[in-house]
Order: C-alpha cells, then sequence, then structure tokens
C-alpha cells in the first residue's frame, strides 16, 4: 500500500535551514505525520545557503514582490524558478503544512511591506500563493493551524 504523501516545511522538520542558520522543529508535525511520506520543503537554502541575508515580501505597483533586506535585491523570479521545479518533482501529493509568517511559506500570515519596511497587511507568502494555484485539490495548512489542531485532539 502506498504511503500519503505530504510536503512540509524543511525548518518545521527540524532542518537548519532558515536564514538565521536556525530551525523550527516541531515535533507534533513530525508525530502528526509520521505514518506519511514527508517531502521536506525549503525553497531559500538551495538558492541562498544557510544561514543567508533576510527576504521580505514588498508590494511594488500592487504586486508582491521578495527583496533582500540588506541589499535591496529582487529575488522574485529565483524562489519562482525553484519553487516551480520542486513542484515539477513532487506532483501528487495530498497535503502541505508550511512554517507561518514566513516570505515564502506564510498562509495568510506573512507580513506583507511596503518600501519604506511599514506593514500594509498579512498575506501569503511567494511559494503558499504558488502551492494554492498548482494544488488546488489539496489542503493547505500551517504550523499554527496544525499545532491548534493538535490542542483540540489533546
Amino acid at each position: 500500500m502506498l504511503k500519503k504523501k505530504v510536503i512540509i516545511s524543511a525548518c518545521l522538520l527540524g532542518e537548519y535551514c532558515r536564514y538565521d542558520g536556525k530551525t523550527k522543529k516541531v515535533n507534533e508535525i513530525i508525530e502528526a505525520y509520521k505514518d506519511y511520506e514527508i517531502i521536506p520543503f525549503c525553497p531559500e537554502a538551495p538558492i541562498f545557503g544557510t544561514p543567508r541575508e533576510r527576504i521580505s515580501v514588498i508590494e511594488v505597483d500592487g504586486e508582491n514582490r521578495i527583496f533582500t533586506d540588506e541589499t535591496k535585491i529582487d529575488v522574485t523570479k529565483l524562489l519562482e524558478q525553484e519553487i516551480n521545479l520542486f513542484i515539477k518533482s513532487n506532483k501528487k501529493v495530498d497535503e502541505i503544512v508550511l512554517k507561518s509568517k514566513s516570505p515564502s511559506c506564510g498562509l495568510g500570515t506573512t507580513p506583507i511591506l511596503n518600501f519604506q519596511r511599514e506593514l500594509l497587511y498579512h498575506g501569503d507568502g511567494i511559494a503558499a500563493k504558488i502551492f494554492k494555484k498548482r494544488y488546488k485539490s489539496i489542503k493547505i495548512k500551517d504550523d499554527i493551524f496544525v499545532e491548534k489542531l493538535e490542542k483540540v485532539m489533546i
């Protein structure tokens, strides 16, 4: 019997792939998906390495773009290419769990800023946005949702 497949943000699995070289491991998520084939996902680390310069979502002329915080380089296209390559390799998945507040993976929780770095609103990170378009029939969750679910089940 084939295992169900789940894409999970790699930092939630304990991989040291965040911009600061740290992890955001959530044991409850690992436990909740122990019977699944887990597919780790981080579009930033393969491109920029770890640790790396922090990135942010900046609204430019009504469009969300990804910029490096210090050098102010637009890396949107690089991230889109990496995310689309990942999707091509993982066309059939059953669930997706992403890291909240991330410029890549945030699901309605990512700070969307203006050029002065002022908060405009909270929205989706670049990967979450692309995943929602490509995986239309799949339930996409974030670590906050899974943690709340775990507390309800206890």
